[in-house]
């Protein structure tokens, strides 16, 4: 086996395999650094062209691509509270609240560190735990997968915010959400609401970024103030103190790698559970929680260590197998079957060194892409001192487009308003929204395995011993978060563990009432369908519904006890039909968001956004016309750079596009 591996370094080092390598490096930091854009686009997009290739350099470019999403998409999850990928959701939990403290250049240098260390222990974890992984990979079958997805939909739902009932309510309705659409085990439309977008089911980018990367948006434009709560004179932590701080808490990195790699091994989860369990260990672990939440590093070090090292974990059953580790790694076999290669046995005997040799190209490409993010990290951080009004027409094109280039469809854009709204809401009304995303991706995994155990152990299948194992670390989870809660509601001077423990009493009996009714609709509206497809629905709407009512009445009681609202001059004082100033100035920003999607059907995509970039400028921002249109040219040349040349991207077709002459010519410009 050394002598395989010191073959597949050597092969990993030749021309032109580390060429490729390298160019991989590049356009993952591309595809990680942009919301909307994945590792899985990037593999669905490179793929064709490993034709050709030997099968060493082919493996190098996609997995030099693949490995650093996970690095690079902590850029926009640390600076604007916007997660590159699915991966870097966790991370902007503790990130952003440290860039709006003025510590971006710490939290990038702690993301960037522990993304190196936990995607070479990944690697060194796939090099290791080949042979002796297959016994643990086949003894989870589908109870053991539906039980994880209850394990980490428990974790996160009551660890995020101070209350664990709206936690593990929001979890419930993230499954609900994941039911639109057809259902897997007949074709019956279930909750499409007569719109045939939802037949295909909820996109994910739009609803992530409508949830995670509107509300901050909202909060920028309506603060007025820049990213980051403090000047930059008095920022002064930077990123040696982010490495330092890695190195400091190396026990909770190296155990963030392991819980990375481990569910990497497990197919069909992937790294967007990976983080948040991680996440979740993190503070359940911890003796100090007060700082979850407002810009914690170590959380940080624990999604970064995580969603990194699962790389490795995903490459196990995937190379030894042939079971996709996760949608990337199906993606991966195509690459084997292009290059006449078969996963299993000959992986692990003839074609050894081959497998190495991705196990060395995982390795240099977490190392090289964690150097040259820290690198750039000065140029990086200066962003959360720009003003406000200049930041958002930018993160704007980045959110609208991301969602666009989701699917491509104007629905997508619709989704993430109304998603932005909802996340405003909840935001509002102190519900984490965490658990909302996770049950949202784990609602069909989950669905999928219980048809399936129910299928083949009937009710049996409870008394699994993995199943009943993981059944009692839920129960240990519920125990320790509501001990948790319990002594810090006792400590009045305990601070808010997320934005999820600042709401307001009257936006949360509003939003309960609301969800509330949402899960009665569901209920009733699932009665219509076979029992087949109705079982799993019913599984989390009943309890959902019982939930909700705790919680509504919970938010009445409490409401009732508030001061009524007053007339002034903050933010929270009620300036129209009893709303607050900041509430008010909220819709005025979805006003305009709308008004991007009303311009968008006549006038065209390029015409909308260019327009919103230059009319927020000069009326939200009160920018002179020559800059807000020196500005919108600058985004023009964006939009058309990135999304006609290094994306190609289908536009909109409008009634009258009249951006069309203007773009045709930056198009010939770019090319020529």
């Amino acid at each position: 086996m050394l002598e395989s591996a010191l073959q597949g370094l050597f092969i990993a080092l030749q021309w032109p395999a580390i060429g490729y390598l390298f160019l991989g490096i590049a356009l993952g930091i591309y595809f990680g650094a942009v919301p909307g854009l994945s590792g899985l686009s990037g593999m669905a997009i490179l793929l064709p062209f490993t034709f050709g290739m030997d099968p060493v350099s082919a493996f190098s470019f996609l997995l030099g691509m693949y490995a650093v999403t996970t690095t690079s998409d902590s850029i926009p999850a640390i600076l604007i509270g916007v997660p590159g990928t699915a991966a870097a959701q966790a991370t902007v939990l503790d990130g952003y609240p440290m860039a709006k403290r003025g510590e971006a250049s710490r939290a990038f240098g702690v993301a960037f560190t522990c993304s190196g260390i936990g995607g070479v222990l990944g690697a060194i974890m796939m090099g290791l735990s080949i042979p002796i992984v297959q016994p643990v990979v086949l003894s989870f079958a589908k109870p053991e997968f539906f039980m994880l997805g209850v394990l980490g939909l428990t974790m996160v739902g009551a660890l995020s915010g101070s209350s664990i009932l709206r936690g593990v309510t929001a979890a419930a309705l993230g499954l609900l959400l994941s039911q639109a659409g057809y259902a897997e085990q007949i074709a019956i439309p279930r909750y499409w609401l007569g719109f045939t977008y939802l037949l295909d089911g909820l996109p994910l980018v739009p609803v992530v970024l409508g949830l995670f990367a509107v509300p901050e948006l909202v909060g920028l434009a309506v603060g007025e103030r820049s990213i980051s709560d403090i000047p930059r004179e008095k920022a002064t932590s930077g990123l040696m103190t982010g490495v330092q701080d890695a190195m400091r808490h190396w026990w909770l990195l190296l155990r963030s790698s392991m819980i990375g790699v481990y569910i990497g091994m497990l197919p069909a989860l992937g790294s967007t559970i990976a983080d948040w369990v991680a996440y979740g260990h993190a503070v359940q672990s911890a003796k100090d929680k007060s700082q979850f939440g407002k810009g914690d590093v170590r959380g940080v070090i624990a999604p970064e260590a995580a969603n990194n090292s699962v790389k490795g974990g995903e490459l196990v059953p995937t190379v030894a197998f042939g079971i996709p580790g996760s949608a990337p790694m199906a993606i991966l076999l195509g690459a084997f079957l292009i290059q006449g290669l078969t996963p299993g046995p000959e992986m692990l005997t003839e074609k050894l060194h081959i497998t190495f040799s991705m196990v060395w190209s995982l390795a240099f490409a977490n190392v090289i892409a964690a150097v040259l993010l820290m690198l750039w990290t000065n140029q990086l951080q200066k962003i959360i001192f720009v003003p406000a009004h200049l930041v958002v027409p930018a993160v704007t094109l980045f959110v609208m487009m991301g969602a666009w280039t989701a699917a491509n469809n104007i629905g997508d854009w619709i989704s993430a308003i109304i998603f932005g709204v909802i996340g405003v809401a909840m935001k509002q009304a102190g519900w984490p929204r965490p658990p909302l995303v996770l049950g949202y991706i784990l609602g069909r995994i989950m669905e999928n395995s219980l048809h399936l155990s129910i299928r083949a152990y009937g009710f049996a299948w409870l008394l699994r011993p993995i199943c009943i194992a993981i059944a009692l670390l839920i129960v240990i989870t519920l125990f320790f978060a509501s001990r948790s809660r319990m002594r810090a509601t006792s400590d009045p001077n305990m601070p808010a563990l997320s934005d999820a423990d600042e709401g307001n009493a009257r936006f949360s009996v509003v939003f309960s009432g609301i969800v509330l009714c949402v899960f009665a609709y569901a209920i009733a509206e699932s009665f219509q369908w076979p029992k087949i497809v109705r079982l799993f629905p019913l599984v989390f709407s009943i309890p959902g519904v019982l939930l909700a009512s705790v919680c509504f009445v919970r938010d009445w009681r409490e409401a009732r006890g508030c001061p009524p609202a007053v007339k002034g001059d903050g933010p929270s004082a009620t300036v129209l039909f009893g709303l607050s100033r900041e509430v008010v100035r909220s819709i005025r920003f979805f006003l305009w968001l709308t008004g991007i999607l009303v311009v968008t059907l006549v006038l065209g995509q390029h015409a909308a956004l260019v327009g919103f970039v230059v009319f927020y400028l000069v009326v939200w921002g009160h920018y002179g016309w020559s800059f807000a249109l020196a500005y919108a040219a600058l985004g023009l040349a964006f939009l058309v750079g990135m999304f006609d040349f290094l994306s190609p991207t289908v536009w909109y077709p409008a009634t009258f596009d009249v951006a069309k002459p203007l773009v045709d010519v930056l198009r010939t410009l770019i090319s020529n």
